[in-house]
């Protein structure tokens, strides 16, 4: 089943197309890594998707639900607030620079939105948000605050803060790209252990080693298109356009 689907996006910031018709689906279990050169309109696809930027046209679905189809005049028209506010629910995402409120707890981060949006038991969000602080190694730290935590374990809060939501999918924006080299491999540790447990993520990413270990499936997108989709071995083995070779030399130089 797709939990994600993508139809003909287009989206254009006044006369700068960022998104030109870009089509995608995400199956149940899988991992879509996202790759490209800064610019190209991975961060606004992400955007487009999780509903932070709205599409100029295009169809967007979650679980076979619509959140956004294009009408008779070509113009994208989102559902009603209610049922936008429940595909909401659907999905969680992990940002690039953690966004972790700085006046709560590690504790508090994870449990307000279960508690006061989802409106579950107070005992169970507790009991969920330790067992997973757990499973990243963060037992110690639920009563800390996000300033006296390392990057790496702030991003591991906010994946823990997105995984309390329980939702059908996960999308990460450059999860690492604001961690130095010894933090990113704590993250990539975890959003690999989240793979190996067939959590369904879109990730965006600048790590090609990662994208090639951990994806199911890899787009590669220039200048608002997608230039190559397919399998890790097929995108990064067997490249197909000059435009993806060129990418891909160009970080094996560095």
């Amino acid at each position: 089943m797709n939990v994600l689907e993508m139809k003909n996006i287009k989206k254009s910031f006044g006369s700068l197309s960022v998104l030109k018709d870009i089509s995608l689906t995400v199956e149940k279990g899988e991992v879509l890594a996202i790759i490209g050169p800064s610019g190209s309109g991975k961060s606004t696809l992400l955007r487009c998707a999780t509903m932070l930027e709205t599409i100029d046209s295009g169809e967007i679905s979650y679980l076979g639900e619509k959140a956004v189809q294009t009408d008779a005049s070509g113009a994208a028209v989102y559902a009603g607030a209610q049922q936008l506010k429940r595909i909401r629910g659907y999905f969680g995402l992990v940002f690039q620079n953690f966004n972790l409120f700085p006046h709560y707890s590690v504790i508090k981060n994870i449990t307000d939105a279960p508690i006061s949006v989802q409106k579950r038991a107070k005992s169970e969000v507790y009991a969920e948000a330790r067992a997973l602080l757990k499973k990243m190694g963060l037992e110690d730290k639920e009563k800390y605050y996000p300033c006296q935590l390392s990057g790496g374990q702030q991003q591991r809060v906010s994946i823990v803060r997105a995984l309390a939501m329980n939702p059908q999918i996960l999308f990460f924006d450059e999860p690492t790209s604001a961690l130095d080299p010894e933090l990113t491999g704590e993250v990539l540790k975890v959003i690999r252990s989240l793979a190996e447990e067939h959590m369904t993520m879109v990730i965006v990413t600048h790590e090609m080693a990662f994208a090639r270990e951990v994806a199911d499936h890899v787009i590669f997108i220039d200048d608002g298109n997608i230039i190559e989709s397919g399998t890790p071995q097929e995108v990064f083995d067997n490249t197909k356009t000059e435009r993806t070779k060129r990418f891909l030399s160009k970080l094996n130089e560095r």
